[in-house]
């Protein structure tokens, strides 16, 4: 049974659609990123799985059982935790903020005192845990958050772009506490990134949105473009870049080329490939056997390749290399 589920999900601001999600179903235990550009719904689904929002359409269950309506939406709430980017803290210490869920819920000492400690430790944040919560960094603060919703034992914890202003240290131990709790209960983690390092690194399954849908690609090689028409096979600028694509639209579009259909070379290849740019590696991401390169052609793309073909071609941030990719890649929608 899902953690959370939802069917025929629809949110509107202002007359406009901003989510349309037709299914969805988050398992216990499940790492969950949702990644694309902003504006893309990110934050408004996870508002909705968080139950602070009520949908235009559509239906979100908790464990099998449909939630709607206000009763049953605060009830909700007290087993499903969102952490939004920039968290709201009490007034006194960290150790006061963490036990605040605690003590509301009905707990008393010891057990808060014990269940603040091990949250605490968890994070890496015993030794703040006197100071002033208003006088912390961003960072601090985030981290600050999480741990004061692992305290109170949620199902599901949602996080809205919870590393964004840490460091790698932090960003580390954030990440590792949530693992922590998993490898303890089947806790649901369901988090937004516009890191997709991040993002391919501790969740499990990826969720790509773009103006409100779900995408086809994830969104490393997502751009807006004004189609010229006139013939089906088209030339389109992307920042200095002139792509061709195949396709009989005209006007404002996205073009979308998957990781997988960019081919890395050390030299221009004999191929059949209309599109062929040099650029240069600027970061580098290890994903098992795969490596995801990010290279700089005037705009960056980003390519994967296998970890073998990247040891023989001996490739490196700041070298040279050539992306290729067949016009028939280019996804338009």
């Amino acid at each position: 049974m899902a953690t959370l589920e939802v069917a025929g999900l629809r949110q509107i601001y202002g007359g406009r659609t901003v989510l349309s999600l037709e299914t969805l179903a988050v398992e216990p235990g499940a790492r969950l990123a949702l990644v694309g550009p902003n504006g893309a719904g990110k934050s408004t689904l996870l508002r909705l799985l968080a139950f602070l929002e009520s949908p235009a359409a559509g239906t979100i269950s908790l464990e099998g059982h449909p939630v709607a309506g206000g009763a049953a939406r605060r009830a909700a709430r007290r087993r499903v935790t969102l952490v939004e980017q920039r968290p709201y803290l009490f007034r006194g210490t960290v150790a006061g903020n963490v036990a605040f869920g605690l003590r509301a819920a009905g707990l008393r000492d010891p057990a808060v005192e014990q269940r603040v400690r091990a949250a605490l430790e968890k994070l890496q944040l015993q030794a703040l845990a006197l100071r002033d919560a208003r006088q912390l960094s961003e960072g601090e603060i985030q981290r600050v958050a999480v741990a004061r919703a692992l305290a109170t034992e949620p199902v599901a914890l949602l996080l809205d772009e919870p590393a964004s202003s840490a460091d790698r240290a932090a960003q580390q131990a954030m990440f590792s506490a949530l693992a922590e709790e998993q490898s303890r209960r089947p806790l649901t983690v369901v988090f937004a990134s516009h890191m997709l390092e991040d993002a391919y690194r501790w969740a499990d399954r990826l969720l790509a949105l773009h103006q409100g849908l779900p995408s086809p690609v994830t969104p490393e090689n997502l751009f807006r473009v004004d189609l010229p028409g006139g013939a089906t096979m088209q030339r389109v600028a992307v920042g200095p870049l002139r792509i061709d694509v195949v396709s009989d639209r005209m006007g404002p579009a996205t073009l979308a080329i998957a990781p997988d259909e960019i081919v890395l070379s050390a030299a221009p290849l004999q191929s059949s490939a209309r599109n062929v740019f040099r650029g240069r590696i600027v970061r580098l991401a290890e994903h098992g056997a795969e490596m995801r390169v990010t290279i700089d052609a005037g705009i960056e793309l980003v390519a994967i390749i296998t970890r073998r073909s990247f040891d023989e071609m001996g490739l490196a941030v700041g070298g040279e290399v050539y992306a290729s990719f067949k016009s028939v890649a280019v996804k338009v929608f």
